[in-house]
């Protein structure tokens, strides 16, 4: 087939794509433009070389293990290039990549690994111990470097003339990804290639494709945040830019001396961007901020520093946006996560799964190609999906503009003396309260209450009070909304992907 060049491919192009094969297609269409640039080292790779490199990795791959439809690769890799190698070689293989959390503690790697049915699990240097100790008992484990353990091989790259790819239907499983798990368990999300092009052109509709963008990744690739640029610089053929990890100084540098035009970050990101005295250069077209709430006094800043914020509302399990606000619209409504992408539909339900009336608060449900067909275990599935879609947890509104409204999640409203509260309306008037960083709000079992509203302050204040927050928190909120419980912090918990971890937050609530 031929593909348009670099940005030309329409973004009102129809959802379905005529290729697996994003990658080859993209090299046929256009191999001399850049695909891959390494942030640290300045290398970089255009996308007939790239595309060379996969078709070694492929070839190592089907060698070493016989790859191919059905199988399921584990990856416990960072951030870079052979990341991006081996995901495309595993496609290319009709497989599909487990992306495992390198941050999360070893007992649950363990878990995941076993729960996902591995046939190979790829390590780099700096996970092979680790690697090691959670590949469950006859999985393979095969490091990108040299084997420090002899129990690891070396993934060496074959003869790209041997690579034997393998063109699987659009709706075959391509990705399983782990969610944050920061209210229970993570769950096993499947995803296809029709899932993930389909959020790539959705997102190109609401966001533009300019024949020079540049996607900064500093997001880990384990998270949708982080993969799904590099899904959507290959169908569109521009460039993804791959920094192993986010630092303030850094990335500043990176946006700056790579000449990126679209960067993905979460709140806390580019909140210490700007605490870093951080101006956008003017060739940054946006930044893609999602991963939890945006505080409006966030927004405000964005505002006043000339920063293209588009927020964004999203999950693991619509293989990223599902809503994104662009700049103008999250200035004028600040709040607002803006309306659903093309080809998403929203519905907010009340408890019987009936649609609410516009401004009225409901679960938020999400229905569309970009939504899985499922999770690991069917349980898990029969639970959230009902006859509207993806019953997501989370609540929310639209407003008259069709624009939606993010306010919190089903499992976390309080009952505290007959009264419901909402965590994320606490929370987002204690963050505007001076001398306040950030704030988690959870419930905390209570005998007298049943439950009581805790708060866990990340102070930027060190003389702010117990006393002076709730005084403060009086004037703006009703007695029960008033947290009984406050607590101070140096840092919120937090997942890797930057969401504040509940759990963790009301295990040290409990402990006052």
């Amino acid at each position: 087939m031929t593909l348009p060049g670099p940005g030309e491919w329409p973004v009102d192009a129809p959802l379905d794509y005529p290729t697996a094969d994003l990658l080859g297609a993209r090299a046929e269409a256009t191999p001399d433009e850049t695909a891959l640039v390494d942030a640290e080292s300045g290398d970089c790779w255009r996308y007939g070389e790239f595309d060379r490199r996969v078709a070694r990795r492929l070839a190592g791959l089907q060698s070493s293990f016989d790859l191919g439809p059905g199988d399921r690769v584990g990856f416990m890799l960072n951030t870079g290039v052979r990341f991006a190698e081996l995901y495309f070689a595993t496609a290319r293989a009709g497989a599909a990549a487990v992306l495992l959390n390198v941050r999360v503690d070893a007992g649950t790697l363990a878990t995941q690994a076993s729960r996902a049915g591995l046939d190979v699990l790829v390590c780099s240097a700096d996970t092979e111990t680790t690697a090691v100790d959670v590949a469950p008992d006859g999985v393979h484990v095969v490091t990108v470097d040299e084997p420090n353990s002899p129990a690891v091989d070396a993934l060496a790259p074959g003869s790209g003339d041997e690579a034997t790819p393998v063109d699987c239907a659009a709706d075959a499983e391509r990705l399983l990804m782990f969610t944050s798990g920061t209210t229970g368990d993570p769950k096993g999300v499947r995803l296809t290639l029709d899932n993930l092009v389909s959020s790539a052109v959705g997102s190109a509709h609401r966001l533009g494709v300019a024949p020079d963008d540049r996607w900064l990744v500093c997001l880990p690739m384990y998270h949708m945040g982080g993969l799904a640029p590099l899904v959507r610089s290959t169908l569109y053929g521009t460039t993804t830019v791959l920094q192993s990890e986010f630092d303030p100084d850094a990335t500043a540098r990176v946006i700056e001396d790579h000449n990126v035009t679209c960067v993905s970050l979460v709140p806390t990101m580019l909140k210490r961007l700007l605490d870093a005295g951080w101006t956008p250069p003017d060739h940054l077209r946006f930044v893609l901020l999602g991963g939890g709430p945006t505080p409006e006094s966030l927004v405000d800043r964005c505002e006043s520093r000339g920063v293209p914020v588009c927020p964004t509302y999203g999950a693991t399990e619509t293989a990223s946006q599902v809503a994104t606000a662009l700049p103008e619209t999250a200035f004028e409504h600040r709040g607002t996560v803006g309306t659903p992408l093309r080809g998403t539909t929203v519905t907010i339900v009340d408890d019987s799964e009936e649609p609410r009336p516009t401004g009225d608060v409901g679960e938020i449900v999400v229905d569309g190609p970009t939504v899985t067909p499922g999770y690991l275990d069917e349980e898990h599935t029969a639970v959230a999906f009902g006859p509207r879609g993806f019953e997501t947890g989370d609540l929310g509104y639209r407003d008259e503009g069709g624009r939606l409204w993010v306010v919190g999640r089903v499992d976390d409203q309080i009952v505290t003396g007959g009264e419901n509260v909402q965590p994320a309306a606490v929370a987002a008037t204690i963050r505007e309260l001076a001398g306040v960083e950030d704030v988690a709000v959870v419930g905390i079992p209570d005998r007298e209450w049943g439950e009581r509203v805790g708060a866990l302050v990340e102070r930027s204040d060190a003389t702010l009070s117990v006393s002076e927050l709730r005084d403060r928190c009086r004037d703006e909120l009703a007695d029960y909304e008033v947290p009984k419980t406050v607590r101070f912090a140096e840092a919120l918990p937090r997942t890797a992907s930057g969401t504040v971890d509940r759990e963790r937050a009301r295990s040290l609530l409990a402990e006052e």
